[in-house]
């Protein structure tokens, strides 16, 4: 994983003013959602993102068919998820984590609206806490809100004020 000087640049406050940015969150391990709830929306309200839509799902295997179903509404420019997956005594851990990646990237390539994958995948407790820190920590959430903000700008370069493809 990178630590904090090898992430990527931030964009500037305020430059996702506009932006309708859904999030697509799981209620399995809640105490560790809820963290990455709080990052999430630290990050939405540093970018000036004012209007989101929360959907919840009951684990992070369901998260891509919502992030899909939320996508192909036409309802927002992007997408964070947030969930945790903590390894356990079976194979569970792989295919849940798995899947939810596959299907994150399949549901963004699909769509074209850009999704910050804040899931966190872990080994234990410990770690997921590590990751879901509060302000001035690390926070999985915050980083997929800024993934999420800098995409959608991305997207919005490429295809231009009436909506077609064009290089910025």
């Amino acid at each position: 994983m990178a630590s904090g000087d090898q992430r990527a640049g931030r964009p500037p406050p305020g430059s996702g003013e506009g932006l309708r940015v859904g999030i697509v969150r799981a209620t399995w391990n809640p105490d560790v959602v809820e963290r990455l709830a709080a990052g999430t929306q630290r990050g939405l309200s540093e970018l000036g993102v004012t209007e989101t839509t929360e959907v919840t799902v009951p684990g992070c295997f369901e998260i891509p068919l919502a992030a899909k179903l939320l996508a192909e509404a036409g309802q927002v420019d992007a997408i964070v998820t947030i969930g945790a997956v903590i390894r356990g005594e079976t194979t569970h851990y792989e295919l849940v984590s798995e899947g939810a990646a596959q299907g994150a990237m399949a549901a963004q390539l699909t769509t074209g609206i850009p999704i910050g994958f804040g899931l966190v995948t872990v080994e234990n407790d410990e770690q997921a806490m590590a990751r879901s820190e509060g302000p001035g920590g690390h926070n999985v959430g915050e980083d997929a809100a800024y993934v999420a903000v800098t995409m959608a700008l991305l997207a919005r370069d490429f295809r231009g004020a009436n909506g077609k493809k064009q290089m910025p």
